[in-house]
């Protein structure tokens, strides 16, 4: 693993250990928050899982409504009534809390499914297959907005993941490289002054005791 070059001082030292105790801190920190992260995101997953097996209940029901209402209706008829009708959808962004953090996610506003057909023209059989229809747009847009948080709750522990393993495999790595040759260096350099000074001692001693 490479180190840091940079001068082996006992500033540099205290400069890196103050380092390699803020990236362990911060190691901490990213770490619990990813596990906070993943744990969201593994129920979210669950409710997209949830909602995917009701829609596909609905749409099961649905389209057998709709086959019923055109064989009574017929596919003319049917297209003429279906003119009639007219909604209005509202969709906007708006900020959801998971885990801890804020994220953009959708708002999906529907009208109600009003029956708009004049008793003339009114069959059961369109009502049923407005109301299942529109059962089914809400579970849709139940779905799409869970799915937005979700897919952005992905990225987020994407990102975490990676601060994470940068620390974990480069940042502190890297410095305890540096803090452990740092260390060796001063230590070396610490016996090589006592031997130099204790040389130096001894030459002393011998030329007071030669005078």
């Amino acid at each position: 693993m490479a180190r840091e070059q940079i001068a082996p001082t006992k500033s540099n030292l205290l400069r890196v250990k103050e380092r390699l105790a803020i990236a362990g801190e911060g190691y901490e920190l990213l770490e619990q928050k990813r596990e906070i992260l993943v744990m969201e995101l593994m129920r979210k997953l669950e409710q997209v899982k949830m909602l995917e097996r009701e829609l596909d209940a609905r749409v099961a029901s649905a389209y057998p409504a709709l086959k019923r209402m055109l064989v009574v209706v017929g596919r003319e008829r049917a297209a003429r009534l279906a003119q009639n009708v007219s909604y209005r959808f509202e969709l906007r962004e708006k900020q959801i809390t998971a885990a801890g953090m804020k994220l953009p996610g959708l708002e999906i506003r529907l009208p109600g499914a009003d029956i708009q057909y004049s008793p003339m023209n009114s069959f059961a059989e369109c009502d049923e297959t407005v109301i299942e229809f529109f059962e089914v747009l809400k579970i849709c847009t139940e779905l799409a907005a869970l799915r937005t948080v979700t897919w952005r709750l992905a990225r987020e522990v994407r990102k975490t993941q990676r601060r994470v393993n940068a620390l974990e495999k480069m940042v502190i790595p890297v410095a305890n490289e540096t803090r452990v040759y740092i260390e060796s260096a001063l230590e070396e350099r610490d016996r090589d002054f006592f031997f130099t000074s204790t040389l130096l001692k001894k030459k002393g001693a011998i030329g007071t005791a030669a005078k």
